[in-house]
């Protein structure tokens, strides 16, 4: 999977992100507003892939020339600044299933999960530098308050969120591939084992490979396949949050 990268010139980007330069200084009144814009290119990515993004397809988009978009939005690298703010913010809050930090961080690992779902094109952006606009600021400020309280410096409550959300990410990264691979084979993960099945047949020895045979048996029937994304992403949830748990309970104070 292809990344790329956001990052806009920084000024730019932050007039753009927090409103700043919403509209051209010059010529007739403007038509669209740049979050009408963000819009038509999120939802151009949304069904074909980032790849597909252009400042052109996006002027095609609206009915205007790339020349008039320009006059907005001064590149490629700023408009997916705003298309990764926007989604952010526009991330939907589920209520956990209690106010224990478990839940809480389990509600925000679903929620950052839906939101890969929904953009699928958010997987394959690096956010090492992320655009820090309103949507962004908006989104970390809410999911650090569920690791409010339980004893953790500040340095820990970043490194703790990063590690959960790192993990989502990876999830939707493989998921993504798994559709990929999916899509442009045109065989379901059973179809491809089943159609190199005979020729592997041929060639692999399961008395010199007895794990590999045993273990890989069993989980290609438990999962219908090599690889289940919805199992990975369960079973290692909770492995996470197995993670988090001992370094919480090491900050609880002795009784």
């Amino acid at each position: 999977m292809t990344t790329a990268y956001s990052g806009g010139d920084p000024g730019r980007t932050i007039e753009l992100l927090w409103g700043l330069r919403d509209a051209p200084k010059r010529g007739p009144k403007p038509r669209f507003s740049v979050p009408q814009i963000t819009r038509a290119a999120i939802e151009l990515a949304d069904a074909d892939g980032l790849a597909a993004l252009s400042m052109r397809r996006v002027a095609e988009r609206l009915g205007i020339t790339a020349m008039s978009l320009y006059t907005y939005i001064p590149g490629k690298a700023e408009l997916l600044d705003l298309m990764i703010d926007t989604v952010c913010g526009d991330i939907h809050r589920s209520r956990p299933a209690t106010d224990h930090w478990r839940d809480r961080l389990e509600a925000i690992a679903h929620d950052n999960r839906a939101l890969y779902e929904r953009h699928p094109w958010l997987a394959t952006v690096s956010t090492a530098r992320p655009p820090l606009g309103p949507g962004v600021t908006a989104k970390y400020d809410y999911e650090l308050r569920a690791l409010g309280g339980l004893g953790l410096d500040d340095v820990e409550m970043d490194a703790a969120l990063t590690f959960l959300l790192g993990f989502v990410e990876s999830c939707a990264r493989a998921a993504a591939d798994a559709r990929a691979a999916q899509r442009d084979t045109a065989m379901s993960d059973r179809e491809w084992w089943s159609a190199h099945e005979p020729l592997l047949a041929k060639v692999f020895d399961p008395a010199a490979y007895p794990l590999a045979s045993r273990v890989g048996a069993a989980a290609g029937q438990a999962h219908n396949g090599a690889y289940n994304p919805d199992h990975a992403y369960a079973f290692g949830l909770q492995r996470v949050l197995d993670g988090l748990a001992a370094l919480i309970e090491s900050r609880a104070p002795s009784t």
